[in-house]
Parts: C-alpha cells; structure tokens; sequence
C-alpha cells in the first residue's frame, strides 16, 4: 500500500519511520561498531534530530543497517540518485556468504596470518611493515577483483604504500614466497650495488583467475617511502591503459576494462596534501579514470601519533568528503562486513563513474616497522593487541570449522620457502615492460639512438598553414586573428619563427608522423606568457577550436588541458601516464619554473630514480619557464641546480633551447629517437619572442638538435664565454652594441648529458681565446656553476683560465627590486665583456 492510501494514523507512523531512518542515514556511522579491539572507538548518543514519538522497533531497525560493523557516510552528496541508490543497497537484507565462499575467506586469512608469522619468527627485528591487525585486506582485493571481473574490467592498476606490500603480492600477485624470502636473505648483493630498492617498495605483476574463469591482468605500481606519492602516479598510468583501451577521452570502455585501485596508510591520507591533489583530479577532464576505489589500511595510529595527533576529524577518512564521494568504514575484524563493503564500493564506481572511499578500520599488532617496540608509546593498548587472536583464528571459530591441517600445511609451505631462498639469485631491477615498450631503449645513450629531426621548408609552410586556418562561422579575438596572420607570415619565410608558432610546427608535425601528443599545466591551453593559444575560442558562442587537431587526416590524437592548480598531484599524473604511453609526448608546464619546488617529491622518487630503482623507463617532459628579469626571487629561477645535481648514469636530460628552431628540433628528437629518458627544458620567458631568439624558417631544415651551439661570426676571439639561456643573448646583443668583436658566446643547449665532444669543437674553434669563462645569471650556489666549472676544468687542460661571472652566493635565487636586478645584470655583462677579470667575479 502507497503512502497516499494510508490512513492519517498509518501515515504518521510511516512518516516517523522514515524520518527516523534518514536520521540514522546521516549520523549512523558515528555509533557504528568499528573498533577491532572493542575498546577504542567510543558510540557517541542517539541522533539528536530523532523525531519526537519515534518507535524503539523503528530505532532498532535503522540501528541493524548503519549502526552495525559498517558505517556509511553519503548523505553529503547532492546527487539524490545516488543517496537512493546506496540507501537501496543498505537497507535490503545482505546477502549470506555460502560456506565455501566463507571457506575460501579463511583460507586467505590463514595465508595472510601465516606468510607474516613465518617472517616474524625467521627475521625477527626486520622492516617488513606487517598487515598483521588488517589481514581482510586480502580477501577485500579478492572480492574487489572478482565484482569488477565480472563488470567488464581486465586491468587493474594498484598504488600501495609498505604496509601490507609484500603480503599483497604473495596472496593476491601470487608472488613466489621464496622470493619475498631471498629479498630477506639479502644473498646477491652486488647485483644491487648502486641501484636497486627495498623490497616493500617495488612493484609487481601478475594475472589474477577468477573464481567464474575470468583473468585479471593486475599492476602494482612501484613507489617510495614517501606516502601518498604513488597515488597520481597509478592514476595517470591507468588513464594510460584506459586510453589505449578506449582511445578517446571518458571513454566508457577504457574506464570499464581499466580499475585504478589506491591503498593508503590512515594517517598519511589525512596529513598528506597531495590525496587531496589526488581526489580534486577525479573529475577533471583530462585526469578522470571514471572513478578509483581508495582503500585506507586503517591502523588506527601512524607511526607513533595517536589518531588525535593525526587528524582533526573523527575518521582519517573525512579528508574524502570535500567531494561528493561515499564513504564506507567497516570493522576489519567482520570479513563478511568487508567483502560486502567491497562488492558495494566496486558496483558503485562502476554505477557511477565515481570515486569511492573504504575505510577498513583494523589495528597493527607489531610496531610501525617490527624494529620499534610500541608498548613503549601505547602500553595500554598494544597489552590488548598482545591477547588479541589473529583474524584467521577468530573467524575460523565463529565459523565452526577446525583449521588445525590447513593451518600446519600452510605452515610449511612457507617454512619450505624460506629455506629455499636462500638459493635464489636476487636481481635489482625486477621490472617486466610491456610489450609496448620493446621499441624503445633505456640505459646509457649511444650516437646510433640519433634521428634526424629536420622537416623541408614546404613540409614547414605546409603544417604552417594548417596551424593558421579556422572555419569561416568561426568567430575569432581581433587579437588572435593578428597572431595567425603573423603566423602564417612565419609559414611563409617572411618572418621569423617564434616559440610559439615552432612548438606548434613541431608539434604537428609529430602528431601527423602518428605520435600522440598530451601537454598540461596551470593555463597551458593559452600559455602562461600569451605565448601558445592552441585553444581558439568562438568570442560569441565560447566554442572551441584546436588547430593541432585538424592537422591532417589520420592524424594522432592532441589533448591539451588547464590543469588543476597542483604541482605533485598533476605532474605525478603525467609521469604515470608516460610510463604507460611511450609512443605519446607527454609534456607537463610548470606556470613558473619555480613551481615544479611543489612536485619535488614525484621528480626526485619517480622521474629522476625510477629507472635506477626499479628498471622503469619514463619520458615525460618537463616545461619549465626559466631566466632573470627583475620579476623577484619566485620567478626567475627554475632551480637548474637541483635537476643537474639528480643526473647521473644518463638518467634524464637538461636543456635549455636559446632559439626557436633548437626548441622545435628538441621536441621531435625526444619522440623520433628511440632513447626513453625524462626531459627538463628550461624555456624562456621574456625571449620567446625576441629578435636574438627567434628563427628562419631555414633553421627548421637543419638535420638535428645541436647540444651546443658555436660562435661562428667571432674570429680571432681572446676570450670565450660559455653560457645558456637569456644571459647568453643578452651579451650577444651588448657585444654587438659596444662593437666587440674579440669576444666569442657559445651556447651549451644540452647541459646533461654532457656534450664533451661538441663542446670540445666549439672550444677548438677558438685557438686563441686564453680565457674560457662560464656565464650565469643565477647567484654563485645556484644555477649550473657546480655541475660545468669542474667538468670545464677536466676538459681544458692547455694552460687556458677556466673562470666563471656570476651573481654572489645568496639565501633567495634573485633580488625583489626590478633596479637592483638591472644594475645586477649590468655587472654580470660589463664583467663578461671586458679586457680583464676582477678576481671576485672567478
């Protein structure tokens, strides 16, 4: 019966009821029974917005659904679709795990208690970051796999701190144990000797079967000790396979077949900032994966911070719900609770594109890496966790079942592989590319990698011409239509190229060849600088048009994005996201260059290390804006001191293109050749469109990038300076103003890896030059000095001065007063043109 055929007294009761569910809907959790230990997680009183008159019967049935061992929060999301759809899914009677699905659940356990004691009792004292306390994770990843197996996914991509890492992948990757064991042993050390990382930091693959017959291909990203850090990379890697799934952006059928799973340590989810980079990208065209499933191992404690000392809130969870995302937290001790919890997560993303937060509340039973002695820091609780059975023994009780031949088999099972692994030759890089990566190479650079990266002028004016072209119902900014015309101009040689227009020829030109292109940042669509423009906008309908992708029939894909105003969160992305695409030029902006201080962590753990840790290759580039023009200390400088103090063993590149035409050669020499490394380029500001920067269209027929570029025109030259960047046009215009002709500027474009040979050549050429003085803006602890004077000094040994000019050594990169940065600058130019040196400026 409807409540429009109830009569008034019928209808009162039905209107109660319903209110008093709704009140249990929105404040049941915080009465939930969610402490593993039973002691900790005090209920606090009945809902204070109960209806008056309410019913103990209607009470005691909205207590049975929200007060239970799973709490859930939704009642924040404005969709009211979705509040309806998980209150459908709550409210009905749960379904009753069969006895062989309640079996095959303990047996997980027994394995996941059993694999952690083995290790305790054979390594004692050893880092290994325990799951013992939420052992239900693994029947939680079991049941995950199985619902989105089920629901079209063949792929599932897995960002995991240490906690429970090695766990995970011997029962869920199915990772030998003897493995895990020789990892313990430590028996082949040399193979590690400068490379190589712990064992709970490594990543894994496996295929995961069903228990229908179905195969999951499973990834588990590989990351540091730096929590949270891994979370944007496993997204921007499972857009990546999303995108060859679908091919086109919220493809439906690459967020189906490609599930991003993160699992996060409770403390760090609610201290670490980029989870909350991480969870605003979720909906962001360009960065959604159609939802990620976040499971927080929730250990009540960090490290030794109780939860009150780790978070403002109730729940480590709540830094979630500034989105309109559910959150479901449930007692770890109730495996049924969880695997019911996780087949409603699953079918929820899968309903609705959307992220989904699990908070499996649990309890770690041994200190934060097995070395520390908790009792310590919290006696009372860890003299309760001591008297605390296992999981597999709790459960294997409330289920009537002896575990006693299991439990020995198993037992030996892992006893057997810790004697064996002893035998087992370790290696250090345990990575297996994909077969998408057997193209391209890593490792040192070899000359044979080189590519000829020069286009014929018509090739240049064609792509030009394209680039310039709208459709006539187009309206277009006054502004704009001058720039296009002055680009066409550029097409045609009657002008010289910009940065701007060159980047775009370039890019064209790759994404004609087949080569994807995906560039983002804070206003990469325009350009930080007015510089880019690659998205036009209709000045009365607001539409938009993208030249670079009406580039030719059959061209590659171009995706531009104004990123989120986020630094670790996006550039992890793209990195991610190069690690899974090596065929695609993954560019990511820096607004400044200083800005990329806020990723520091993604470019020393993944970009710079990735390959020396963990045998990854990646080729994400990095655009970073770069040079001293009195615009203060947070816009000047890109830190060209940090990348160069990260290379080694030819592990990325650092450039810093001085012209037009450099810029567009080293953009398709990073995707022609086939050497896969990080690229840094320090891009102008101020020189984008300057007379000494800019180039004809001749210069775009060259056949290469040139790592250094020669000074041709000074003969005879005494003294030579060698410099990158700004500074170096700066003195080219001054020298050519004062006359000088005794003075030669040589470029070094490419500062790693080293160009020894080419720079030998440019110094060659010069046999009378009895200086050779490096030239930088920055002050004396910054910059490249560090990096060039000593690898100068190796390099000169026929009796020249080796010299540098630059600022003083300084606390902040450049000075805030536009005049003191003038006369700075003046100096720097007299001190590099004139007849002698002040020894302050060596």
């Amino acid at each position: 019966m409807s409540a429009t055929h109830l009569e008034p007294a019928q209808l009162a009761v039905a209107t109660t009821r319903d209110l008093v569910f709704n009140s249990f809907r929105r404040w049941g959790y915080l009465q939930a029974q969610l402490d593993p230990l039973g002691h900790e997680l005090a209920a606090l009183p009945l809902p204070e917005d109960l209806p008056a008159g309410a019913r103990e019967e209607d009470i005691a049935a909205a207590r049975k659904v929200y007060c239970g061992t799973i709490g859930a929060e939704f009642m924040h999301i404005a969709s009211r679709e979705r509040r309806e759809w998980i209150i459908e899914k709550l409210e009905q009677t749960p379904r009753k795990l069969a006895a062989a699905e309640q079996r095959h659940v303990l047996s997980q356990l027994i394995r996941a208690d059993l694999f952690e004691q083995v290790i305790q009792s054979r390594y004692l004292g050893t880092k290994r970051f325990s799951l013992e306390g939420v052992t239900a994770l693994i029947p939680l990843l079991d049941e995950t796999f199985q619902r989105a197996a089920d629901l079209g996914a063949c792929t599932v991509v897995i960002g995991m701190s240490h906690r429970g890492r090695l766990s995970v992948m011997v029962n869920t990757f199915r990772k030998a144990a003897a493995d895990i064991f020789s990892k313990f042993e430590d028996v082949n050390p040399r193979s590690f000797l400068g490379g190589g990382d712990v064992k709970y930091h490594v990543g894994a693959t496996g295929k995961y079967q069903t228990r229908t017959g179905k195969e999951l291909s499973l990834h588990l990203v590989s990351n540091p000790s730096h929590l949270e850090a891994v979370d944007p990379v496993a997204m921007g890697r499972a857009r990546a396979k999303q995108t060859r799934a679908g091919g086109v952006e919220g493809s439906a059928a690459g967020m189906r077949q490609v599930l991003p799973i993160v699992i996060h340590g409770d403390a760090a989810f609610a201290g670490q900032g980029i989870t909350a980079e991480v969870l605003n990208l979720s909906g962001i065209p360009g960065y959604s994966v159609g939802g990620t499933v976040h499971v927080l191992v929730n250990n009540l404690i960090g490290f030794t911070a109780e939860t009150a000392e780790a978070t403002s809130s109730r729940f480590a969870s709540d830094a979630a719900k500034r989105l309109p995302v559910p959150v479901f937290h449930v007692n770890a001790e109730d495996p049924d609770a969880v695997l019911r919890v996780a087949a409603l997560a699953l079918e929820y993303r899968y309903t609705f594109q959307s992220d989904v937060v699990i908070d499996l509340i649990g309890y770690r039973r041994h200190g934060h890496s097995e070395v520390d002695d908790p009792t310590i820091t919290q006696p009372i609780r860890y003299a309760r966790i001591k008297n605390h059975p296992p999981l597999s023994e709790l459960y294997a009780k409330r289920l009537g079942v002896d575990t006693a031949e299991e439990h020995h088999a198993v037992q030996q099972e892992f006893i057997e592989a810790q004697r064996s692994a002893t035998e087992i030759q370790q290696t250090a890089v345990l990575a297996t590319l994909p077969d998408y990566w057997s193209p391209y190479r890593g490792g040192l650079y070899k000359p044979e990698y080189e590519r000829e990266t020069g286009l014929t002028r018509d090739e240049v004016t064609r792509l030009g011409h394209r680039l310039g072209e709208f459709p006539a119902e187009f309206h277009i900014h006054a502004k704009l239509r001058k720039l296009l015309e002055q680009r066409m101009e550029m097409a045609d040689g009657h002008r010289p190229f910009d940065y701007g227009m060159a980047e775009a020829v370039a890019l064209a030109s790759l994404l004609e060849n087949g080569t994807p292109v995906r560039l983002s940042g804070q206003d990469s669509e325009r350009g930080t600088f007015n510089q880019r423009h690659s998205v036009l906008i209709d000045t009365e309908t607001e539409k938009h048009w993208i030249p670079l992708e009406h580039v030719s029939q059959g061209q590659a894909r171009f995706e531009v994005y104004n990123s989120a105003l986020s630094e670790a969160g996006v550039l992890g992305f793209e990195y991610g996201y190069s690690r899974d695409y090596p065929e695609t030029l993954v560019l990511w902006e820096a607004q400044f260059g200083d800005f990329a201080n806020g990723a520091q962590i993604i470019i020393d753990q993944f970009i710079s290390s990735g390959e020396d840790k963990w045998g990854l290759l990646a080729h994400v580039v990095l655009l970073l804006p770069h040079g001293y023009e009195g615009q203060g200390p947070e816009h000047s400088s890109a830190r060209v001191e940090r990348y160069l103090q990260l290379a080694a063993h030819h592990n990325m590149q650092v450039c810093q293109p001085s012209t037009a035409a450099q810029y567009f050669h080293l953009l398709r020499r990073q995707m022609l050749r086939p050497w896969r490394k990080p690229l840094v380029v320090f891009t102008p500001k101020s020189m984008l469109r300057h007379p000494d920067a800019i180039s004809p269209i001749e210069d775009f027929s060259r056949p290469c990038f040139l790592n250094v570029l020669p000074d041709t025109t000074a003969e005879n030259a005494n003294r030579l300076l060698l410099c990158t960047g700004k500074i170096g046009h700066d003195l080219r215009v001054e020298r050519e103003k004062r006359g000088i002709t005794n003075v030669a500027i040589v470029f070094v474009e490419q500062l790693y890896p080293w160009p020894e040979e080419e720079l030998i050549a440019a110094i060659d050429a010069h046999p009378d030059a009895h200086e050779v003085i490096w030239v930088q803006e920055e002050p004396e602890n910054m910059g490249a000095i560090s990096f060039v004077m000593p690898r100068l000094r190796r390099l000169i040994r026929d009796g020249r001065q080796v010299l540098s000019i630059k600022r003083s050594a300084a606390a902040s990169p450049a000075t805030g007063s536009a005049k003191a940065h003038e006369l700075e600058q003046r100096t720097l130019i007299d001190l590099a043109l004139s007849k002698g040196i002040d020894h302050k400026a060596h």
